[in-house]
């Protein structure tokens, strides 16, 4: 395996692969990550351990995201059952998806924890779907700064697992050693990736703004959250491209460019 090192214009192509992938399979892609939010919500509704579960499988799930984005660069139709590849690849790779997850979990649930103490649970509460944002809760000094640990130690989080579950799967790397490959690569590549970051930051900010603009408040609400779901399925569509351009195939695989 070697790291590809990219230059920070490489985020402005990854956004435009994961764009153009989309449409050329926008059924089959917005459909896979429909099912991956329901299968995530599914999860978190288990009483107890509803959210540690989600956490688990998310790394498995996201990897079938990235396995169908891999099949339409091929001009392959991705059918639903590959958003379970992770969990049919037998019990070596399944073991060692569910073992990132269960870190990440981990990892997820501390985090959270630390914000919890910021601000007595304002923010948590809010970010996990059990209390609606208000205006005064969102301007309040303690929930912006629970916001900003959370994203502070939630970043290099998501930095280390960000390629963890694909390196596992095509790669064949233990969990331990996907993970510290996964954040050295994300710092080494630290310029694409934050041009991607912010370009798809900027793709759904300009969104929003699009839609309050040229429609009224009512209609802006209702189209707003399927236009924001069509942008996740792209950002999502587009994670395969950062992980094929920044390690290098094995020398077996099947890989190819788009």
């Amino acid at each position: 395996m070697k790291l590809n090192l990219v230059p920070a214009r490489t985020g402005a192509v990854w956004v435009k692969l994961g764009m153009q992938t989309f449409f050329k399979q926008p059924l089959a892609l917005a459909g896979l990550f429909f099912m991956f939010m329901a299968l995530m919500s599914v999860a978190t509704m288990l009483p107890l351990i509803g959210l540690p579960v989600a956490m688990t499988l998310l790394p498995a799930v996201t990897l079938g995201l990235m396995a169908a984005t891999r099949e339409a660069t091929q001009g392959k139709f991705p059918m639903p059952l590959i958003l379970l590849i992770g969990f049919r690849a037998g019990p070596v790779k399944l073991r060692a998806l569910l073992m990132l997850g269960g870190f990440y979990a981990i990892g997820f649930m501390c985090v959270m924890g630390v914000s919890y103490l910021v601000d007595g649970g304002g923010f948590a509460r809010m970010y996990l779907g059990g209390k609606p944002p208000t205006t005064e809760l969102m301007s309040s000094g303690e929930f912006q700064a629970a916001m900003w640990t959370f994203i502070g130690l939630h970043l290099p989080l998501s930095l280390t697992f960000w390629h963890a579950p694909a390196l596992v799967f095509w790669q064949d790397l233990p969990p331990v050693k996907s993970m510290f490959f996964s954040l050295v690569a994300s710092f080494r590549n630290f310029w694409a990736m934050a041009v991607f970051a912010a370009l798809w930051m900027g793709v759904m900010v300009g969104t929003v703004m699009l839609l309050t603009t040229l429609f009224d408040p009512e209609l802006a609400g209702t189209l707003l959250f399927p236009a924001l779901l069509l942008i996740a399925s792209m950002f999502f569509t587009s994670l395969y491209f950062t992980y094929r351009d920044t390690f290098e195939a094995p020398a077996d695989s099947s890989e190819t460019s788009t």
